[in-house]
C-alpha cells in the first residue's frame, strides 16, 4: 500500500483483493480528505512486484466517513469493480 491508510479490504472472487485506501497525504486541503479504490488482480505477492494495482475510481470529501460511504458503493459490489476494471483498461490503451 505503501503509505496508504487502509479503509476497507476484502478479497474478490476469482483470487485478488479490492481495497479503499486514503491517500498518502491522507487530504486535499486542511479540510478534505481523498481515497481511492484499488483492486489488485495477482494473488501471488511475487507477481505483483514491479506492477502498480489499478486505481478504478477516486473520491473526496470533507470526512473519511463520507469518502467512505461514496467509495464503498463501488468495493463491495463485484459488478462495480468489474466495470471499474474495464473503463480503467480503456484508459490505459487510449493512453498508449
Amino acid at each position: 500500500m505503501d503509505g496508504n491508510d487502509l479503509l476497507y479490504s476484502r478479497d474478490l472472487p476469482g483470487g485478488g483483493r479490492v481495497t479503499i485506501e486514503v491517500h498518502p497525504a491522507g487530504v486535499a486541503s486542511a479540510s478534505r480528505c481523498r481515497a481511492r479504490v484499488v483492486v489488485e488482480r495477482r494473488r501471488d505477492p511475487q507477481r505483483r512486484e514491479g506492477h502498480a494495482p489499478p486505481v478504478i475510481v477516486e473520491a473526496e470529501a470533507p470526512t473519511r466517513a463520507r469518502v467512505y460511504e461514496e467509495l464503498i458503493v463501488v468495493a463491495s459490489d463485484n459488478v462495480a469493480v468489474a466495470r471499474g476494471l474495464i473503463q480503467w483498461q480503456s484508459r490505459r490503451g487510449r493512453s498508449k
